[in-house]
């Protein structure tokens, strides 16, 4: 298996999930498409989309958001395997013709997120607990493409992860970010900045022990959906 990794930032990689598809023996074709990168139109089986700063909407400032979203829309279509995190599942939300749109606000901190019925019978998120702890970082939200099955809600947001056809899936928030993770991200000006206007001054310092005390759990869930999304992958692609 070879996953094309689309990347917007580079403080935001697949972390856990790369582990995962590097221990399954998966080739990583990893795309920086902030740094300028071309994207390929074949010579992959799967396609992760991670998380970045900026906004699907933000095509005037970065116009590979453009062929971006029409490599995933073909893609999906075509019944390529999906993965898509934060910016990555409002990419696919976009690429399939549904509304993105910045939230009545911002929902960043460690928090829980509720499997729907659909989820909790769903072949990848099932079996994971009712209620499990993630990392929000995101202002903007998405409605549902038309056939999405919604697979999970938050108490500010309806729509946290969806699936569409067999194996394209999408996940609003994060499970991924390791120890090491985290602590880049609590050094980045940026950053910073945004936690403490949704949260107030010193913000990142709270957040991040909030990540700690949730870290592992959260690693356990992305490690438990992720491997079940691959094992589907594979299949589609043998």
């Amino acid at each position: 298996m070879r996953a094309l990794v689309l990347q917007h930032v580079a403080c935001e990689p697949p972390a856990v999930f790369e582990d995962v598809m590097v221990e399954r023996g998966w080739e990583i074709l990893r795309v920086e498409l902030d740094e300028g990168e071309p994207l390929p139109s074949s010579g992959f089986d799967a396609i992760v989309a991670m998380g970045g700063p900026m906004s699907v909407l933000d095509e005037s400032e970065h116009p590979w958001l453009v062929a971006e979203k029409e490599l995933i829309r073909a893609s999906v279509s075509s019944g390529l395997p999906f993965w898509g995190s934060c910016l990555g599942v409002q990419l696919l939300a976009a690429a399939l013709g549904a509304r993105v749109y910045a939230g009545s606000a911002p929902e960043v901190g460690v928090l829980p997120v509720m499997l729907t019925a659909e989820g909790l019978a769903d072949p990848v998120f099932g079996g994971l607990p009712g209620v499990f702890p993630t990392l929000q970082w995101h202002g903007d939200t998405f409605d549902l493409p038309a056939g999405a099955v919604l697979l999970a809600s938050s108490p500010a947001y309806a729509n946290q992860a969806f699936r569409v056809g067999e194996v394209a899936y999408g996940v609003q928030f994060h499970v991924e970010v390791t120890r090491g993770l985290s602590l880049e991200w609590s050094t980045i000006p940026e950053y910073i900045e945004y936690a403490d206007r949704v949260h107030g001054p010193g913000a990142i310092g709270r957040l991040l022990a909030e990540f700690e005390a949730s870290c592992e759990q959260m690693q356990q869930v992305a490690r438990a959906v992720f491997t079940r999304f691959c094992e589907r992958a594979e299949l589609t692609r043998a």
